[in-house]
């Protein structure tokens, strides 16, 4: 499938991280969604019943970011993987991609991050 919803750039404070400071004091998460599926009938329709709510997808988003703890961002891609291909049936495929940019680990750079890319099993 080459249709795709983009949402880039949410940005949520949360306690992710291996080291005792970020398990206590949030930190900024910023994180981008690429979601894969048949839009032609949205777009032929108008219906927002046919594709995916993106105020949906960015509540999900904030929900796992800010309401959970993992020790890795890569536990935290799986996670919002899942729950938007869980909860989404419309998605073929989803790609995560997590930036930390406030980690600390003593040398110049913009951010650390993960990007994956899942689909459903069925698929």
């Amino acid at each position: 499938m080459s249709d795709r919803i983009l949402i880039e750039g949410m940005v949520f404070e949360g306690t992710h991280g291996v080291y005792p400071e970020e398990q206590v004091t949030p930190q900024p998460f910023e994180v981008d969604v690429e979601l894969a599926l048949n839009l032609q009938p949205a777009g032929m329709s108008d219906d927002l019943a046919l594709t995916v709510d993106y105020g949906r997808v960015l509540d999900v988003c904030r929900q796992i970011v800010e309401s959970t703890r993992f020790n890795l961002i890569e536990a935290l891609a799986e996670a919002i993987a899942e729950e938007l291909l869980t909860g989404f049936r419309a998605i073929d495929s989803v790609t995560v991609r997590i930036r930390k940019p406030k980690v600390q680990l003593g040398g110049t750079f913009r951010s650390v991050g993960v990007e994956i890319r899942r689909r459903h099993r069925s698929a």
